[in-house]
């Protein structure tokens, strides 16, 4: 049986187009309303609508809802950490060494599939939708859309900027001046096709930074990013002469972590359709607080 959503016009929004309805107020995206179009799924007061016609104040216009068929990927039982779930989306805490999503030669094992098969228990069918990703040896916060519209949401947001995404990484030396913005845009390496480097004919990159606190000779960084280059975070800090501990591609490695001692901290975001903000923080993970408790880094944190 088909469902469809239903939105009454107001005032605010009486001349609009229906097509500028669909993407500016509800958020649809220009492939999903060409899908809508060809299944005959936008009705405008019980009549099928053009996309060119203007709305007026008290019409109905009615949506179909296009319900997911499949996960996207294979679902998997696996562990995962819920920072935070609700009909729209979720945000988990990922651990270090887990790719995000299915990628290469890799298809299963991925963060993707054990939220696939946490789905699957709870008898709802949801592409699985990641709007960022960590870096494999990185932890944190990653935040997944349960469906198109909120998928469409929140990647806008992501490119305006309006996802706050705060990391932590433990650095060798000590970072001079403690607060500052890297701007400095990334490429690709011109040899190896898997690394990034700072090049003028990169991508703008920029990262802000603020020294939590130094001690036997590494750093405790918090980083804000203000775009999302690949191995953004990693590039700037290693090209400034200050690795993050552990990073075997841009540093050395550690006995302390398995990977780089770099962790997404926290996320905070506007709700796609609640009108609240989103404010979620990931505890370090028990490598992380061996790192800190080995330099004796002190963070509000470390008692998580």
């Amino acid at each position: 049986m088909k469902r469809y959503l239903s939105y009454t016009i107001t005032d605010v929004h009486q001349g609009l187009t229906v097509e500028a309805y669909l993407k500016q107020v509800l958020n649809y995206s220009g492939r999903t309303i060409q899908k809508l179009t060809r299944k005959k799924g936008i009705l405008l007061n019980k009549k099928n609508a053009f996309l060119k016609k203007n709305v007026s104040s008290g019409d109905v216009l009615k949506i179909l809802s296009l319900e997911d068929t499949n996960f996207g990927v294979e679902p998997e039982q696996g562990p995962i950490e819920i920072l935070y779930e609700d009909n729209y989306l979720i945000v988990l805490n990922k651990p270090s060494g887990l790719l995000v999503h299915p990628t290469g030669q890799t298809s299963h094992g991925t963060l993707s599939n054990y939220l696939a098969y946490h789905y699957q228990q709870h008898g709802a069918i949801c592409t699985v939708r990641p709007i960022h990703r960590l870096d494999r040896d990185t932890s944190g916060c990653v935040l997944f859309a349960k469906d198109r519209r909120t998928q469409a949401y929140l990647d806008k947001l992501l490119k305006e900027g309006k996802i706050k995404r705060t990391y932590h990484a433990v650095v060798m030396g000590n970072i001079d001046p403690s607060n500052g913005t890297i701007n400095l845009p990334i490429g690709s390496h011109p040899a190896k096709p898997n690394r990034r480097v700072v090049t003028e004919a990169g991508d703008p990159a920029i990262t802000h930074y603020h020294e939590i606190c130094t001690s036997s000779g590494v750093s405790l960084l918090e980083l804000i990013l203000e775009t999302g280059r690949t191995h953004q975070i990693r590039v700037h800090l290693s090209h400034l002469g200050h690795p993050i501990v552990g990073d075997r591609m841009y540093g050395k490695r550690s006995d302390l972590i398995s990977g780089q001692a770099l962790h997404a901290i926290s996320l905070s975001f506007l709700h796609p359709f609640e009108q609240r903000v989103i404010s979620l923080e990931a505890p370090y993970s028990s490598s992380y607080l061996r790192v800190l408790k080995a330099y004796a880094l002190k963070s509000d944190n470390n008692d998580h």
